[in-house]
């Protein structure tokens, strides 16, 4: 597509722009909070970039062919909150810029998705944003090869800083992109070589060009001033054949006479005094928050600039053949394929019939081969270990820089890339991304994955070799702490299966839950078939439930999860021998159970028998589930190399010792 002229307006792109730089200065100031700096320093690149190029509609902000622009430089989220109210987005009136870092309004102090319209992702975690691009563009071009550039054509914007490319996910997002060519991916450097501390050059001395010519990208450099110089370098990125990175040498706080190209206009308001001197450098004498009518004319019709370009859109979709059309807006809605759950119904019979002595990962392998087929939105990956983590279904191919239509992403050893551009494949709409890991390389994922949860995206985190089951790779392969740092993190589901029908059930819960990720904890080892009964409900939902209940009344309640189910089950047997009725329950989803009401927990939990916890990992999180004389068998310290059975005899996770706790519970110490 061509771009967009803009109309004629009276004011010119100085006011447009000043408008921007004189929104962000004020709001810093009456918040006495804020990143002044940056908004006023790009205010000329975002400027051509949303009045002369970006694709999109303030009155239909979810408009799904707009063009995506992130803020990767979060912390100048003003730049993105004046836009939005210059643009005209009804949830951003002038009380709202007025407003800026307080409680309740549309303007936090970093952009937030969900919160405020035309933000297209949560960021201030410097980089994130950067691979969210990633992964947006990579949805693009995959959405296009499978329906079209008729309703599928836009680009993706990002705006990056210095913090952002000195993360090390920049690194791994750039190298990606380069690799899969993402042509339709645009980055604008805020070049203006300032950080917190001082000038950049304090702490880095990387020539950021080439380092992004090396790993495949097209790069120009340009003066962030010159709007001219901007448009025409915007102009030559969108018919480059590679991804572009665009230097815009820009000078930080710009207008600022005492403090612009200073750290000092980086993150504190720039007080009354200088405010007025910026005032009058820029000849703008208007009082604070109020734009002159023209100005704000000129920015309101660059909203309306996309206008006929939507309708146009709405038109080719409506020419679409019925089946393509409706499949497409079900892809975008997150809506699941209607043989979804006919299909998982028919493979848990199978299951429970075949009673399958498998890994969980293993398990969650068999259980993409009968999904993905059904479920076409299923995206697949793995960082460089799919035979290992078992994500790639027979029927899917790999994504290749030639061609998108597959459905499985080789992400290569970049676990945090990984999980933040599945976040960017999220918040696009219409892929459902899961990808692999091993449980103890989490570490490296999860900063996106809180982002994950914050933003409440469905991205499924397949996170295998969950234990010291794993075996001879050793403590530092072997996860302890991971479940429970997981567990901690708000809106995020841990699900450990215990067999195949558990691995199912969990799958099931992930992809029905829209506004919540979840990580898959899988095992490495194998494990018996603990479900060996259809109820036609799945068990798993509530997080836990009674998987071999007593014979008579129960005196204990054994709590496993995962592979530490069978310990329990093994646990069971032994104290039924010494006439002690004992009940198992598996616990595969913690946060689940938590949901449920206190009857349903204090049934499941067995009320004041006593309740003895196996898991091979730290205790922390287990002790509300306790009780009084309850106990927990599991990691107190990292593991060690050695097969998997030793492993667990010399780490006292066995039969023997849960029964014993259980007995030591009861008073009965031999």
């Amino acid at each position: 597509m061509t771009k967009t002229e803009n109309p004629a307006v009276n004011a010119s792109h100085d006011a447009m722009a000043n408008a921007i730089r004189a929104l962000a200065m004020d709001a810093v100031q009456k918040a006495n909070s804020g990143h002044p700096g940056m908004p006023m320093g790009m205010a000329d690149v975002a400027t051509v970039l949303f009045s002369k190029f970006l694709k999109f509609c303030p009155g239909s902000p979810s408009w799904p062919d707009r063009d995506r622009f992130v803020l990767s430089a979060g912390h100048g989220s003003m730049l993105i909150y004046a836009l939005n109210y210059l643009l005209g987005y009804k949830d951003m009136p002038i009380e709202e810029v007025k407003n800026f870092r307080q409680l309740g309004s549309k303007t936090p102090g970093h952009p937030e998705f969900g919160h405020t319209l035309g933000v297209e992702t949560t960021t201030g975690p410097l980089g994130q944003g950067l691979a969210n691009a990633t992964g947006m563009a990579l949805a693009e071009a995959m959405l296009a090869a499978r329906f079209g550039k008729d309703v599928v054509d836009h680009y993706t914007y990002a705006i990056v800083g210095d913090g952002c490319l000195m993360e090390g996910i920049s690194q791994e997002a750039i190298a990606f992109a380069g690799h899969l060519k993402l042509k339709k991916l645009i980055v604008l450097w805020d070049n203006n070589g300032i950080s917190i501390d001082g000038p950049v050059s304090l702490s880095d001395s990387v020539d950021q060009p080439r380092r992004f010519e090396s790993a495949g990208w097209n790069t120009l450099q340009v003066d962030g001033h010159d709007a001219q110089a901007i448009a025409a370098a915007i102009e030559t990125a969108r018919h480059s054949d590679k991804p572009t990175f665009i230097a815009c040498k820009t000078i930080i706080g710009y207008g600022s006479p005492s403090k612009q190209g200073t750290s000092g206009v980086h993150g504190s308001p720039l007080g009354g005094e200088e405010i007025a001197k910026v005032r009058e450098t820029l000849n703008w004498p208007h009082e604070p928050f109020v734009v002159p009518s023209d100005t704000l004319d000129a920015w309101r019709l660059a909203g309306l600039r996309s206008s006929n370009a939507r309708k146009a859109w709405e038109e080719r979709l409506g020419q679409l053949d019925a089946d393509i059309r409706t499949e497409f807006e079900r892809r975008l809605s997150g809506a699941l394929p209607a043989a979804l759950d006919e299909t998982i119904a028919a493979f848990k019979k199978k299951l429970v019939a075949d009673k399958p002595n498998w890994a969980t990962r293993k398990s969650s392998e068999e259980v993409l081969n009968v999904l993905a087929p059904v479920a076409p939105e299923l995206l697949g990956g793995s960082a460089d270990l799919t035979g290992s983590n078992n994500t790639r279904a027979k029927s899917q191919k790999a994504v290749t820089p030639d061609d998108y239509s597959g459905d499985f992403i080789h992400y290569g050893i970049r676990e945090h890339g990984m999980a933040a551009a599945m976040n960017g494949i999220a918040l696009h709409r219409g892929f459902i991304p899961y990808s692999g890991t091993f449980l103890v390389f989490s570490d490296y994922c999860r900063p996106a994955i809180r982002l994950s949860a914050l933003m409440e995206q469905r991205v499924i985190y397949v996170l295998t070799h969950d234990s010291i089951g794993l075996g001879e790779d050793g403590p530092t392969h072997q996860p302890v702490e991971h479940l429970a740092a997981l567990r901690l993190i708000p809106n995020l589901q841990v699900l450990r299966p215990a067999d195949a029908v558990e691995t199912l059930e969990c799958w099931e819960i992930a992809l029905k839950s829209e506004k919540t990720p979840t990580v898959l904890a899988l095992s490495r080892q194998n494990l018996a078939a603990v479900r060996t009964q259809d109820s036609g409900k799945n068990l798993c939902a509530r997080g836990a439930y009674e998987l071999s209940p007593a014979n008579g009344t129960a005196a204990v309640t054994l709590i496993g999860t995962g592979s530490e189910v069978q310990v329990a089950l093994a646990a069971q047997k032994l104290l039924a021998q010494e006439g002690i009725a004992a009940r198992v329950v598996s616990m595969p989803g913690m946060e689940l159970f938590e949901k449920q009401s206190e009857a349903f927990k204090q049934e499941v939990l067995g009320g004041d028998t006593v309740r003895v916890v196996v898991e091979a990992a730290v205790r922390f999180g287990w002790d509300r589930y306790l009780g009084a004389r309850g106990s927990f068998v599991g990691m107190t310290g990292f593991g060690a190399s050695g097969p998997a059975p030793e492993l667990y005899k010399h780490f006292g996770i066995t039969a023997e010792a849960v029964a014993q706790a259980a007995k030591n519970g009861l008073g009965k110490n031999n």
